[in-house]
């Protein structure tokens, strides 16, 4: 269902400058198609068009902006199953989650249209002393002026529609810079946009390669650079001079379960199993660490390690199969070559462990020293680490020695553990009752430590991308 050549989006209009952008099929390394790429010329025409669209765009009424995202909701319906074939091609993601995010990028936009019309401002009561009687407060938001976007590889159809949605919604042009390795869901995205009746300038997609997306961050014209991927981003958070900066940089998530969960122990396993190794791990908020109380750690190993056997890897395109391919084979061999560094050091390997090119077999580890690469840095892969525990303090302690604190996990039914959970856990947000790699697009997401700054969902991304402008009247 690819096309065999794709164009790039310059100021609202497709460019087939040329087709130098190879786009792989990341399970059978085939050429799937061709992108264009532009050059550093016409990088520059994209960002001085989002800048001359800043008015344009201010003035674009909110119910406007809702029929634009209204409009892309409807197209991303009609070419459901087109995006998700995309999506298992260039991303060797196993179809049905494909499909799975494709229906989070219809919501991700349905969300964006119902908040576009609820941009609201304030009365300010500014009568606190004798010196300001007879003076009011009023404000409103305002759109901040034009966006960079960068987006990785993982999720290239929602993690960019976490950028563009809300951008319009607030009333921001915008230009995006997609992964490389998986460009044809952002430009599928930018070509239902060309569809709308946004100003001219309003947005432009352009799948470069990173060496060559310096302007994206430092160009000092644009006023919010908005950058999903690994920890490149605290650099190009200096880089990028005055304007506002959201980061969302991964995480190694870990997952404690309780000492009362007995008795539904499978459906424990079944959600970890999930969240460690759907597709294929390259989730931010994928279960990397797995903390279960002594009591009952020697069964759920040996439910979990069966569990994750049954897995079927293979062709993301066969409807059966769970475990796909890594993006490529670097990133395998990576991850491969940490396993076998823990192994090295006393840990046990469980199950799995093998790698045939950037397929890599679900791999599940125990005895891990806190220090191996597996365990203190993000694994972005198939693999999860068990470890016991006999005090939900010292649980707790174990999740936050980390560097990293986008989400945890607690299975407990034990509501005085959640709440402590809540209080005391370093991380962005807390999931009781399911794995940390749960997400819904309307919530607060985002992490701290070295985990990011900032957070996405809708409602709170637009307020990265408004700023108040405040009104004071006084009386006579």
């Amino acid at each position: 269902m690819l096309k065999e050549r794709y164009p790039y989006y310059l100021a609202n209009t497709p460019v087939q400058a040329n087709a130098d952008l190879e786009v792989r099929d990341k399970y059978s390394g085939a050429v799937a198609a061709r992108a264009a790429m532009p050059d550093a010329e016409a990088i520059e025409q994209a960002i001085a068009a989002a800048v001359a669209a800043e008015a344009p765009m201010r003035k674009l009424p909110p119910y406007a902006r809702q029929q634009v995202l209204e409009h892309c909701v409807t197209s991303f319906r009609q070419r459901h199953e087109e995006l998700a074939q995309a999506l298992c091609v260039e991303a060797g993601k196993p179809i049905k989650d494909a499909r799975g995010e494709v229906t989070r990028l219809i919501d991700t936009f349905k969300v964006a249209a119902e908040e576009a019309v609820r941009i609201d401002g304030e009365v300010l009561n500014l009568e606190i002393s004798r010196r300001a009687q007879g003076y009011r407060g009023f404000s409103k938001r305002v759109p901040i002026g034009a966006c960079s976007f960068i987006t990785p590889f993982n999720f290239p159809l929602n993690l960019v529609a976490h950028k563009v949605a809300p951008a319009i919604a607030a009333g921001c042009p915008f230009v995006l810079k997609p992964s490389e390795k998986t460009p044809i869901g952002a430009l599928i995205i930018g070509e239902v946009l060309a569809e709308t009746d946004l100003p001219a300038g309003a947005f432009s997609v352009l799948p470069v390669m990173g060496d060559k997306a310096a302007p994206f961050v430092q160009d000092e014209r644009l006023k919010l650079l908005s950058f999903t991927g690994g920890q490149i981003g605290w650099k190009l958070k200096a880089q990028a001079g005055r304007k506002k900066v959201v980061l969302e940089l991964g995480g190694n998530a870990a997952c404690i379960v309780d000492a009362d969960q007995g008795e539904r122990l499978d459906f424990v396993v079944d959600r970890m199993v999930f969240g460690a190794f759907y597709q294929s791990g390259q989730s931010c908020i994928g279960v990397q660490r797995i903390l279960v109380h002594a009591s009952l750690y020697e069964e759920f190993k040996r439910r979990f390690v069966e569990r994750t056997r049954t897995l079927k890897a293979g062709d993301p395109k066969d409807e059966s199969v769970f475990l796909g391919p890594m993006i490529d084979e670097a990133a395998a061999r990576r991850l491969h070559d940490w396993i076998e560094e823990a192994r090295t050091r006393g840990a046990r390997v469980l199950c799995g462990g093998g790698r045939k090119g950037n397929m890599l077999e679900a791999t599940v580890l125990e005895g891990v020293p806190r220090d191996a690469n597996v365990s203190c840095r993000e694994a972005f892969g198939p693999v999860a680490l068990l470890a016991p525990f006999d005090d939900f303090d010292a649980a707790l302690a174990a999740v936050n020695d980390s560097d990293y604190g986008l989400q945890a996990g607690v299975f407990s039914n034990d509501l005085g553990h959640a709440m402590r959970a809540w209080d005391e856990l370093v991380a962005g947000g807390v999931v009781v009752g399911d794995v940390p790699s749960f997400r819904v697009d309307n919530m607060p997401y985002g992490g701290v430590k070295l985990s990011g700054l900032g957070r996405e969902g809708i409602r709170y991304a637009i307020e990265d991308m408004t700023e108040q402008r405040l009104l004071v009247l006084r009386d006579g």
